[in-house]
């Protein structure tokens, strides 16, 4: 066991008039506040995806305009993410959630009582600002308020409620889009931006992160904001446009996107020099298990929020299911899902964080892998099975990943860490759900199909089984990336 200088106690930064009124449970009750605006923040990133192909009808769209009510989502998730450790230091956890709770709801009834695509797409945009925005602040509380042997516990305990949303969700959406059309969707997350209010209100305290007085913090680097936004758009509005027939236009903007992300990075390393604050801390990479840590969950967010997309439109373009059929198959996997990540955070504080994130995206793969086993006479059970196998690994993947990136980061810049690791998985995410759009049309192209075409074939099928094979190779590039995020140190030198 390596000697190491003692530290103080994770959760001494919690100091609190609140930790003192609910004494040692109060870390808890503080984790479910934040888990319950992260469910509604998720819910309405993947119960939306049930309702697309009802959206294309109602408002005559092609395939291409309605993924970007998901893609649209994750554009806003995924710049709004790196505002999170300015918006903490200089709101407090307090007003900065209710804030991000607010614009949830807002965006909520104003998607429901849309007349025109504009404004749904506007609604979606202001629940992806408010869902970026929450996303990283249950990673913070538990590096920074739990004891190194309880944060395995504690991604499980907050991983099994935040994942049974999306597990129900797209069930009870599946049937209200049936029963009620595609605006019941958006109402779904009103009860539990209510309950945030009131958890707020009772358990966030108005501090920042450390027990900081809020208030306290430079300028918010809008530069940075400003490029990073304007990179993800080209980066994504390019991956749409390699589908239609200006080869040149979509080839110029993903040379913009890479011009962006050459300028963020000088960027933020010229702030961080003159002593400002930047956008994303460049010395974070310079901790090797974090930097691999980025790595995986930037390939691993391709895969899953691209599946997240493919699937439900697998199931009904392609096996012509109904929505609600669409969200009863998912939802066992989605139970399994949840009861995974509680017994692997449990694993967590006592094996290998590398193992238990490479075991997991094996199985990812090879539920992907095994999609082209399906055909259109074949049992719905064995896609069941293939869902409940690929969210078993993901059980593995969620309550680790996380932990065995950030571990060696000084508590200082845990903020920042997972502020940085959240935006680039959803910015493969957000990639993901693209690609995942633009290789299906390719291939269908060339399987001579198209999805304006109302019959299934064999050769839709064929097109379908090529992109889950993508995404399970996918998988494997991670796995070689996972397999670095072995400690140097025993545990205990932690």
């Amino acid at each position: 066991m390596t000697a190491h200088t003692p530290q103080p106690p994770a959760s001494a930064p919690v100091h609190s008039p609140l930790r003192q009124r609910y004494g040692p449970r109060y870390r808890w009750l503080l984790l479910l506040s934040v888990m319950v605006g992260t469910m509604a923040s998720i819910m309405s990133s993947t119960v939306v995806n049930v309702a697309i192909p009802d959206l294309s009808r109602h408002f005559g769209l092609g395939q291409e305009r309605a993924q970007w009510v998901s893609s649209g989502f994750m554009v806003a998730m995924t710049a709004s993410m790196l505002t999170t450790p300015w918006l903490l230091a200089r709101f407090g956890y307090r007003r900065t959630y209710v804030g991000t709770m607010v614009l949830l709801l807002a965006g909520g009834l104003l998607g429901g009582l849309a007349d025109l695509f504009p404004l749904v797409l506007a609604a979606r945009v202001m629940e992806g600002l408010a869902a970026g925005v929450v996303q990283p602040i249950p990673a913070i509380i538990i590096l920074r308020a739990f004891e190194p042997h309880e944060q395995g516990r504690a991604s499980g305990f907050f991983g099994m409620g935040v994942v049974l949303a999306p597990a129900i969700g797209p069930s009870i959406g599946g049937v209200l889009v049936d029963l009620a059309g595609w605006r019941s969707i958006f109402f779904m997350v009103v009860p539990f931006c209510l309950a945030a209010f009131w958890l707020a209100w009772k358990f966030v305290p108005p501090t920042a992160p450390g027990g900081a007085q809020a208030g306290r913090s430079h300028a918010l680097d809008w530069r940075g904001l400003l490029i990073g936004t304007a990179g993800t758009l080209c980066l994504l509005n390019g991956l749409v446009e390699l589908r239609g027939d200006a080869p040149g236009q979509a080839a110029l903007l993903l040379v913009l996107a890479a011009a962006a992300l050459a300028t963020f990075v000088w960027w933020e390393r010229r702030l961080a020099a003159r002593g400002d604050e930047p956008l994303m801390d460049m010395r974070l990479f310079t901790h090797r298990q974090f930097a691999m840590g980025t790595v995986v969950a930037f390939i691993y967010g391709t895969a899953l929020f691209g599946s997240t997309y493919l699937l439900p439109v697998f199931m009904q373009v392609a096996l012509h299911l109904s929505a609600s059929h669409v969200g009863t198959i998912m939802l066992p996997a989605g139970i399994v899902l949840a009861f995974t990540i509680a017994g692997v955070g449990r694993l967590a504080d006592r094996h290998p964080t590398w193992l238990l994130v490479s075991t997991g995206l094996l199985l990812l793969a090879a539920s992907f892998a095994l999609m082209p086993t399906l055909s259109l006479a074949g049992p719905l059970w064995l896609l069941t099975l293939y869902a409940v196998i690929g969210r078993i690994g993901l059980g593995f993947i969620l309550p680790s990943l996380n932990i065995g990136s950030m571990r060696p980061l000084p508590k200082a810049m845990i903020p920042q860490g997972a502020s940085a690791i959240s935006f680039l998985r959803q910015l493969g995410g957000s990639a993901g759900v693209s690609l995942c759009a633009v290789v299906l049309e390719w291939r269908l192209a060339a399987h001579g199909d198209s999805l304006a075409q109302l019959q299934s074939s064999p050769a839709r099928l064929a097109a379908f089984d090529e992109v889950f094979l993508i995404l399970a190779a996918l998988c494997g590039l991670a796995l070689l990336a996972a397999l670095q995020l072995r400690e140097r140190h025993h545990r205990g030198s932690l």
